[in-house]
């Protein structure tokens, strides 16, 4: 085989290279535009659940404000009847005991009222305390799923620069430069759109 048919055949196989690297660079470019796009939506969707979940939590943490507040009240009426020798009196008002205190006010009694009061026992639990945690739990896992889904983008957005260079090394390999400059950008593309591809098969998709 002559000089001039080794030249020829070396061309032909760089301009074959090229072509697949342009055409499949090109598509995997896209696509992590497509799943940069898709994960930055689904940031959005997480942020706004946790924001959601926030002020519902805001809500029951209130409701369980009050609830308190309205056990402290009743408790307090009770205690001035009962010192003021006025049973009856006190019995209509414990009749009045929420369920949440009146757990905690017959677990205090029976320990022999070693707290200060029923309030101090982990049997009080006011009415929204529960939902306000569990709330408030979602919405830290929201808001860390939404820092992951951003991250997520992120790594994508970083990919599409990678593939952009391939991109780059593969158009400059076929400009009219010396034979080795040509092959070494070239090599430097197909090394590059390896590393590319390869993590890119580590990373979640999201249709």
């Amino acid at each position: 085989m002559t000089e001039h048919e080794t030249r020829d055949g070396w061309t032909r196989a760089t301009e074959i290279v090229s072509v697949f690297l342009l055409s499949v660079m090109a598509v995997l470019t896209a696509w992590c535009g497509f799943e940069s796009s898709k994960w930055g939506g689904e940031m959005s969707i997480a942020f706004s659940q946790a924001s959601s979940a926030r002020i519902q939590a805001a809500s029951a943490e209130g409701e369980a404000r009050s609830a308190q507040s309205f056990d402290l009240t009743i408790y307090a009426a009770y205690v001035e009847a009962n010192g003021n020798g006025e049973e009856e009196l006190a019995e209509y008002i414990r009749a009045r005991f929420t369920p949440e205190f009146e757990v905690a006010y017959v677990e205090w009694v029976a320990d022999g009222q070693v707290e200060r009061s029923p309030f101090a026992r982990d049997e009080y639990v006011p009415e929204g305390t529960r939902e306000a945690e569990d709330l408030n739990a979602r919405a830290d896992a929201k808001f860390a799923e939404a820092l992951e889904n951003n991250q997520r983008g992120d790594n994508y957005s970083l990919l599409t620069v990678l593939f952009a260079l391939v991109l780059f090394l593969t158009a400059m390999s076929q400009r009219e430069i010396v034979t080795w400059m040509a092959r070494t950008l070239l090599g430097l593309a197909v090394i590059a759109a390896i590393v590319g591809v390869v993590i890119l098969s580590t990373f979640p998709i999201r249709i």
